[in-house]
């Protein structure tokens, strides 16, 4: 019995694209929110940048300005997600666990911008992490593999006819 690899490589691209199409979804529109997240402040808020390029602050100093900040919700350290210092740009960023994020003169520790950052957000969506730990590998490492085998079928069916056209060129030129 000979099998029809055409037929076959149909099925796989028909039940494989219905298989993966909600992961594959989420993990293309996420994606392009995270390719323009620089480029739009709702994503993630742009670093606002200072002269100051040294700093006295004590940590103490940067907890205390955090909890100024109502809409972060900051009362101890346990409420920070994320510290990041960026001397060359004379900012830091504090991460609150809401996802409210802070900016501080990197030198005067004054308040720079608050905003909410949703970037972290979409990127768990992006890697699956958001649903459950399951889903990420369960679900959109698989659908992952197989929109793999679906390129890799698909290139087959796109090559195809050429392959076909190549092959009688070559018998026709044996002739």
């Amino acid at each position: 019995m000979k099998i029809k690899w055409n037929r076959v490589n149909r099925k796989i691209h028909y039940w494989g694209a219905v298989i993966c199409a909600l992961p594959i979804l989420v993990v293309l529109i996420s994606g392009v929110l995270l390719l323009l997240k620089k480029e739009f402040e709702w994503v993630q808020p742009p670093t606002i940048k200072t002269q100051s390029r040294t700093s006295e602050l004590q940590f103490e100093q940067i907890l205390a300005v955090a909890k100024t900040v109502e809409e972060a919700g900051i009362s101890s350290w346990q409420d920070i997600k994320r510290l990041d210092v960026r001397p060359n740009k004379g900012v830091i960023k504090i991460q609150a666990n809401n996802q409210w994020e802070i900016q501080l003169d990197y030198a005067s520790g004054e308040i720079l911008h608050v905003a909410y950052r949703r970037s972290d957000f979409i990127e768990s969506l992006h890697d699956g992490s958001f649903f459950h730990d399951f889903a990420k590998l369960g679900l959109f490492l698989p659908a992952a593999i197989i929109l793999l085998f679906l390129w890799i079928t698909g290139m087959y069916l796109f090559l195809l006819p050429y392959l076909a056209k190549n092959k009688v060129a070559k018998s026709k030129s044996k002739l």
